[in-house]
């Protein structure tokens, strides 16, 4: 295996095949969505698979178009599974827009064919609205990344109570 030296980082040399191992030790890319009725917040995991990155939020048009948009980020991210906000109600029951969540978290699955979770996004818009406020953001502005900010939410989420190494999964994912 090619293994020049490269240029001396923190004092000591760094080699191709310590870039190549570092390269490895990258996480696959997670994509959250906060889906309504008029946008689609997104964020992605970072490379790392520490924390979540916020994305563009897509104004939904229809259904082609909306999977087209997704088709873009799933492939720039080389994104290898999807964690979908799942509105249940206070008491934990499920209501008609969790079913409409179900169905549209099946559809991704059948589209993409990729791993799609349902995870409880009770109170994230609460809690993004809260940050944005209270991050004096002008109205108009809040707006425009509330579903940003909580799909980030949902996904750090659903990242951080995860796995403890152990690889088991949380009873928090709603995932069929």
């Amino acid at each position: 295996m090619y293994s020049a030296v490269l240029p001396q980082t923190y004092n000591y040399p760094v080699t191709v095949t310590e870039i190549e191992r570092a390269q490895t030790a990258f996480h696959p890319r997670i994509l959250g969505l906060d889906v309504g009725s008029k946008t689609i917040g997104m964020a992605v995991s970072d490379p790392l698979g520490i924390t979540a990155q916020g994305l563009q939020t897509i104004r939904r048009q229809n259904r082609r178009l909306d999977y087209a948009q997704l088709k873009e980020v799933i492939l720039k991210y080389e994104v290898t599974q999807i964690v979908v906000g799942y509105p249940l109600r206070m008491s934990g029951a499920e209501g008609t827009q969790a079913e409409k969540m179900q169905i549209f978290a099946q559809d991704l699955r059948k589209h993409f064919r990729l791993p799609v979770h349902l995870w409880d996004e009770r109170l994230t818009s609460a809690q993004a609205n809260r940050v944005l406020r209270d991050s004096e953001m002008s109205i108009k502005r809040r707006g425009e990344v509330v579903d940003r900010l909580a799909a980030v939410l949902i996904l750090q989420s659903w990242m951080d109570t995860r796995t403890d190494g152990g690889g088991e999964r949380n009873s928090a994912d709603l995932s069929s």
